[in-house]
């Protein structure tokens, strides 16, 4: 105990705990990636082989245990905020659980795979549909609430993100069935949507610029610039709907993961309509006889029980159709293979196989990476 009443509560993570409850705790992501192509793009064009940082993610959280606790994060890679918000619960303020109340910038509470953690992800990149239809953070208030057999996860987003794009509201929900939810037997069936408006701006000359979206996503691998898949830019946008549906299984070292993914944007002007859709499925097995974690609707990495780590084995489906309504943004499916250790709670390194097959008009695309990640967190 220090002369202030502080304690330091562990060496690792960084951390301190006040003599009223109050921790103060320093948490990280680090990720380096190695790419290597094969196989073509559209028309020959080769996918470049590179290694680079995935991410570099800091940050802080000030907590007290069932009252608040407030997190700030930053990506020093992307350059960008991720979490940064305020987090209250309302039985400490009223003597009556209610739920959680969360207020800053957040992730959008539509979809399974997009909400978990980024130190948690079970393959190196986010499948097709994730990656075109996610939201991902925008500013607001959320209210979580979570029973034993049911959670629902509300959000009112009326700003843009912390670095100024983004401008307009959204009003998601994401609710779920958890009829069997205790460590290693878990049974998650849920259901989503959302309603975008974006704003127009004023660029710097006075010129209004209408609100413009574009659909498209990498081959599942983060350090290529090419998209297989791409709707181009729709201008004129006046609202865009997202739909989600999402299932997960966990049966002692065996998992079962799905997801389907859809949105409509609406356009002014008598623009047509555009519609698309994906989904991925993706087992896995952790042979060293660990199981995934689970809590509030959200996955977290196992925790390993011998000396050597946590070994699993994985394997994923997924797929995307941005062919519609008149817009040929091509049609895309990958099989991955992947394959990781968790050495120790904060180290993980992974591997993984991605093979794709698209097409987008009269062009083919059949590029395939082998990708490899070192993380630590803490």
């Amino acid at each position: 105990h220090a002369a202030d009443g502080t304690t330091q509560a562990a060496a690792w993570p960084p951390k301190i705990s006040f003599a009223d409850g109050t921790e103060l705790s320093l948490g990280g992501n680090l990720q380096y990636d190695f790419n290597q192509f094969s196989g073509e793009g559209y028309n020959g064009a080769v996918l470049e082989d590179d290694d680079a940082w995935r991410r570099q993610e800091l940050g802080f959280t000030l907590r007290r245990k069932g009252v608040y606790d407030l997190g700030v994060t930053y990506d020093f890679h992307a350059k960008s905020w991720n979490d940064v918000a305020l987090r209250v619960e309302t039985k400490a303020l009223f003597g009556r659980d209610l739920g959680k109340v969360r207020i800053g910038q957040m992730k959008v509470p539509l979809g399974f795979e997009g909400n978990t953690a980024t130190r948690a992800v079970s393959f190196l990149e986010a499948s097709l549909p994730t990656q075109a239809f996610y939201e991902n953070r925008r500013s607001g208030i959320d209210w979580a609430f979570e029973r034993n057999r049911y959670l629902v996860n509300a959000g009112y987003f009326f700003e843009s993100d912390l670095l100024g794009n983004n401008k307009g509201d959204t009003t998601a929900v994401r609710m779920a069935w958890t009829p069997r939810k205790a460590a290693g037997d878990v049974l998650h069936l849920g259901i989503a949507g959302s309603r975008e408006r974006p704003d127009s701006e004023v660029n710097g000359l006075g010129v209004t610029v209408h609100p413009s979206v574009r659909w498209r996503a990498r081959p599942e691998a983060a350090l290529t610039s090419v998209r297989l898949v791409d709707s181009g830019t729709l201008t004129r946008v006046d609202r865009i709907d997202r739909a989600g549906l999402e299932a997960l299984w966990i049966h002692g070292p065996w998992s079962v993961q799905g997801e389907y993914l859809r949105q409509k944007t609406t356009r002014d002007l008598g623009l047509p309509s555009y519609s698309a859709d994906g989904g991925y499925v993706f087992a896995r097995w952790m042979v060293t006889g660990e199981s995934r974690g689970y809590s509030g609707g959200n996955v977290a990495n196992p925790k390993p029980k011998a000396a050597h780590g946590a070994v699993e084995l994985l394997a994923r489906y997924s797929r995307i159709d941005l062919d519609s309504d008149g817009i040929a943004g091509g049609r895309q499916s990958d099989w991955t293979l992947g394959a990781n250790w968790y050495l120790t709670p904060y180290f993980k390194f992974q591997a993984n196989y991605v093979k794709s097959d698209a097409t987008r008009g009269a062009s083919f695309a059949d590029p395939s990476v082998f990708e490899l990640r070192a993380q630590m967190h803490f």
